[in-house]
């Protein structure tokens, strides 16, 4: 099994977080006999982008679902989970409110990656009131997505600078109940 990003751009689909609640539950026993399932799901809090993570066999079964739903696709990738275990991801347990879009530098190599991560993680330390959680990185290097639990934009970015990574895009996420 595999795990795969989707990105989408709801350009208005979902009107309100009541919406957004009845796409998951639709995407979700949609793919109940598919082989593959919704591991989870992050939304902007101004529901204008979605981003959802599945584990499946190919990424075949995750685009024709979500097609079938009508659910727009802008983007759908293998990514590798850093930072946290999958089963701890699936519990659903940790509190995210930030995410960050790092675009990759071409010439880093995945081993360069984790060997940094690594290096650097130890200073999310200096920024006490932000929670690392974890991060996909797309297996072809080109993003990845960190998420975090803060009090606000602003020292979100001051973790990345602690841990001397770029940001190319921050989004709220809102509260799932």
């Amino acid at each position: 099994m595999g795990l795969y990003l989707v990105e989408s751009i709801l350009n208005g689909a979902i009107e309100d977080k009541d919406a957004f609640e009845k796409k998951v539950a639709e995407i979700q026993a949609d793919l109940s006999g598919k082989s593959a399932s919704l591991i989870e799901i992050q939304v902007s809090s101004d529901l204008s982008r979605a981003f959802f993570i599945f584990e499946s066999e190919e990424r075949n079964t995750v685009n024709n679902s979500l097609r079938e739903l009508g659910v727009p696709i802008t983007l759908i990738k293998p990514v590798r989970l850093v930072g946290k275990d999958l089963e701890d991801v699936k519990k659903q347990a940790d509190v995210v409110n930030y995410l960050v879009e790092w675009n990759l530098p071409e010439n880093l190599t995945m081993d360069a990656y984790l060997d940094r991560k690594s290096k650097n993680s130890v200073h999310y330390a200096e920024v006490p009131e932000v929670a690392f959680s974890r991060t996909y990185v797309c297996e072809d290097m080109t993003k990845c997505l960190c998420f975090y639990d803060a009090p606000d934009e602003s020292t979100v970015k001051k973790a990345r600078e602690a841990v001397s990574a770029p940001i190319d895009t921050i989004t709220q996420i809102l509260p799932r109940s």
